[in-house]
């Protein structure tokens, strides 16, 4: 009789003991999802912070006036600070980051990539007042909106520098208008 009590004893212990686990690896796995906007706003901060780099590389290349070229380097360090932000973040939570642009961020990329001189800062400076205005939106929304208090964190701390990043580009962008009108008379 003992000898039954002390198996149904051991054996109770054992589907404790497992159900505790599998509670916590279960509780685990719900913390670490995000919720879909959370996911939406990861995928799209680092497609969009991707094309930044890349379009800053770009401008640093091919742009003929001098604050273009600056621009773009600024644009290339801020966006890949930013960039390891969010992936540290992203890998803490499980989640694989694109390491190539998508399909929508790449024709950005290879339309500047066909221009040179004037025309390629004017093109390029655009994309950056649009491309920022609509970046300032989605951290915007998502420090205020967003469930995961990492993301959220990482998204109030950018905004100051996307708002610095569209003050510097609707300047920049008026700056090389007043200079190509001054060329042309």
């Amino acid at each position: 009789m003992f000898k039954f009590a002390g198996k149904v004893l051991v054996l109770s212990y054992t589907l404790l003991f497992s159900a505790a686990i599998g509670v916590a690896a279960e509780t685990k796995t719900d913390n670490s999802k995000l919720s879909k906007a959370d996911s939406q706003f990861v995928m799209e901060a680092a497609q969009g912070g991707l094309m930044e780099v890349q379009l800053g590389k770009l401008a640093q290349e091919k742009a003929s006036h001098e604050k273009v070229k600056e621009f773009g380097k600024r644009m290339e360090q801020d966006h890949g600070k930013t960039n390891s932000e969010l992936k540290k973040i992203a890998a803490d939570k499980g989640i694989q980051l694109p390491d190539n642009l998508d399909k929508k961020h790449k024709s950005k990329v290879d339309k500047l990539a066909k221009l040179s001189g004037a025309n390629f800062d004017r093109q390029y400076m655009q994309e950056m007042v649009s491309d920022h205005k609509a970046d300032i939106k989605k951290f915007e929304r998502q420090a205020d909106k967003g469930k995961d208090p990492d993301l959220q964190k990482l998204a109030g701390q950018t905004l100051p520098t996307l708002k610095e990043h569209l003050q510097l580009a609707e300047s920049t962008s008026r700056e090389i208008k007043g200079a190509g009108k001054a060329q042309k008379n």
